[in-house]
């Protein structure tokens, strides 16, 4: 908008529209300072074989060598990663060597498994290639977990429905002689896969709804043949599960950025699972959690191929509920997936 002729304007009008455009002019300058600051990264870690595998929900993927992501401050915006189909967005994140193997969850309880080293590597910003054009994926079937391989340094795969049913799988079923699109569990029977992890047999596990709401209990309580491990509203559905110790920490992120790390030293266990949830982050929808120490680093992408990378150090770990602090700018955006570079509670 061009400024219009303000001659037959009162002086004293044309001084304050002359006052409010210095401050207008001031208050840009400062943004832009600001957002400059927020994006500034840190030097790249020494190199790693460990990959970023990013996957959208349609089934698009690459993997980068996880050191060639710079370090920002918590709160920026992010860089663009993953190219994908228009309306396929980011939905998936998970780290592994290119040696390793993916395991993929459907809908419809089916388990796959994928070559870390066949998913293309590309650099940051690049466009996904199909990840299930060579499995015997059904017509109405999709993918609803991707993790990596963790069977032989882990003692079970925890599985968790939307409907909040768990079910451990020993460690031995889920090896290289694993069936292409094997029935892993019933989604007749609580819900479609929401949530796995892998797990030593002794840890905590930590189950977080959409709604914020979370339930900790011992792992051996529950039987191998599956059980509920959390009671479900309606209207909500799980997000996570994470193994935890009482010393430990999980980092949970909210749909519009904001993330908190809730210390298990305030978040006390039940003696048994199927109860209902505690809040564990106030927040209208959380996107998810993982397990975090301090020396993690945190990876957040957002429905617009935006991701981030931050130290873990930089929020505040909390014993009670919290709103979070800003971790990710977002301009109409939202947050999708998270992972970290902490190592497995095992």
């Amino acid at each position: 908008m061009e400024r219009p002729d303000l001659s037959s304007v009162s002086p004293e009008v044309i001084a304050y529209i002359e006052a409010l455009e210095a401050r207008l002019a001031e208050l840009q300058a400062m943004e832009t300072t600001s957002s400059h600051q927020e994006t500034l990264s840190e030097p790249d870690e020494a190199p790693t074989p460990i990959n970023l595998i990013t996957v959208s929900a349609g089934g698009y993927a690459k993997r980068t060598p996880r050191h060639l992501y710079s370090r920002q401050r918590r709160g920026g915006m992010g860089v663009f990663d993953l190219e994908a189909p228009a309306g396929d967005a980011p939905a998936f994140l998970a780290m592994a060597e290119a040696g390793d193997s993916l395991l993929l969850l459907t809908n419809q309880g089916r388990i796959f498994r994928v070559a870390v080293g066949e998913i293309p590597e590309r650099e940051v910003r690049s466009k996904g290639e199909p990840l299930l054009a060579r499995l015997p994926m059904r017509s109405d079937e999709r993918l609803a977990v991707v993790l990596p391989d963790r069977s032989a340094e882990s003692a079970f795969l925890v599985v968790v429905t939307e409907r909040g049913q768990v079910r451990r799988i020993a460690r031995q079923y889920m090896g290289a002689s694993l069936q292409p699109g094997v029935v892993l569990l019933d989604p007749r029977e609580g819900g479609a896969p929401a949530a796995a992890c892998w797990s030593s047999g002794a840890d905590d596990l930590f189950l977080v709804t959409r709604a914020g709401l979370a339930i900790r209990f011992a792992e051996r309580l529950a039987p191998m043949r599956g059980c509920l491990g959390m009671r479900v509203d309606p209207g909500d559905r799980v997000v996570s599960v994470v193994p935890v110790k009482p010393e430990g920490g999980v980092f949970l992120l909210s749909e519009d950025g904001k993330g908190t790390i809730r210390l298990m030293s305030g978040f006390s266990a039940n003696k048994s699972p199927g109860a209902g949830g505690k809040v564990a982050m106030k927040a209208n929808a959380v996107v998810g959690a993982t397990a975090v120490d301090e020396e993690s680093d945190i990876f957040i992408i957002s429905r617009l191929g935006k991701i981030i990378r931050f130290r873990a150090e930089e929020i505040p770990a909390k014993e009670g509920a919290v709103q979070g602090v800003h971790c990710m700018a977002l301009r109409a955006d939202e947050c999708v997936a998270l992972v970290s570079t902490a190592a497995p509670a095992i």
